[in-house]
């Protein structure tokens, strides 16, 4: 008797599709929601009158240059008219946006800690930079890891720049706490070995606040820390799309551009 061959159904294939296209799939429908909502919030924060009147004058003043160009007198007032007509439609349209950039920069920014940076991945080597305050805090740094994590190489010290380095690699995935001790005093950092897409913060950094809005997701090392950075080298994270590697940030404005160009024209929104 022949032995049963092994069937696959199709649900058993939908977890690993949508592991491996998560991020792309994230992308496209927040590009779409955001596509939407923005031409929605311009359309009821706007004088669409005034728009729609901008946009002729400014057709017209073009046609005028292309129709009359032998004849220069013309030509220049149409150029005059162009950027005059040119400023008034931006200052119609510049209220608008303001509604939109806030929220917008905002939303970025928490999305690129899912979509900015790849999780390490087990047995994977990465880099644990610490940046001191001065060169003589280097010989004091002392690393303290999980079971879970082991170096792979000795730490390298770079004097010129404040900086010593560890190459380290983890045995299992898990969400770790590395400390690093300094003067009698113990700050940690986050490393997240995941084969999913989740929440990574790069560097955890003292001080300057608008860097660590933009670019950290870890609470600040102390003021009186003697150290300025503890930085994780997760790799950066590209997104395959139309024969071409993105980085998510470029690919989620072309596509909610070319979705709020669509939504105008379905809900015929003067933009």
């Amino acid at each position: 008797m022949s032995s049963p061959v092994p069937t696959y159904g199709f649900f058993t294939l939908i977890p690993n599709f949508f592991r491996s296209h998560l991020p792309l799939l994230v992308v496209v429908l927040v590009s779409a929601i955001i596509g939407l909502l923005m031409v929605v919030v311009f359309g009821y924060t706007s004088d669409q009158k005034a728009i729609h009147v901008a946009k002729d004058q400014l057709k017209a003043y073009l046609l005028a240059v292309r129709l009359f160009q032998d004849q220069i007198p013309v030509v220049l007032a149409s150029y005059g008219r162009i950027l005059r007509g040119t400023g008034r439609y931006l200052k119609l349209a510049f209220k608008p946006l303001l509604y939109v950039i806030v929220p917008l920069v905002f939303l970025v920014v928490q999305l690129d800690r899912y979509l900015g940076f790849v999780p390490l991945e087990t047995g994977q080597a990465f880099l644990l930079k610490v940046h001191t305050t001065n060169p003589e805090s280097l010989d004091e740094v002392l690393l303290q890891l999980p079971p879970e994590l082991v170096t792979t190489a000795p730490a390298v010290h770079a004097p010129s720049d404040n900086e010593v380095t560890w190459r380290m690699a983890a045995e299992k995935d898990g969400n770790y706490e590395i400390n690093v001790a300094v003067a009698g005093q113990v700050f940690s950092k986050r490393a997240v070995v995941s084969p999913d897409m989740t929440r990574v913060s790069p560097v955890r950094l003292r001080g300057r606040f608008w860097e660590r809005m933009l670019v950290s997701g870890e609470p600040a090392l102390p003021d009186n820390a003697p150290i300025q950075s503890i930085e994780v080298s997760y790799p950066a994270r590209s997104i395959h799309f139309a024969w071409l590697d993105w980085n998510w940030i470029w690919l989620f404005f072309v596509l909610s551009l070319v979705a709020g160009f669509f939504f105008k024209s379905v809900l015929g929104i003067e933009i």
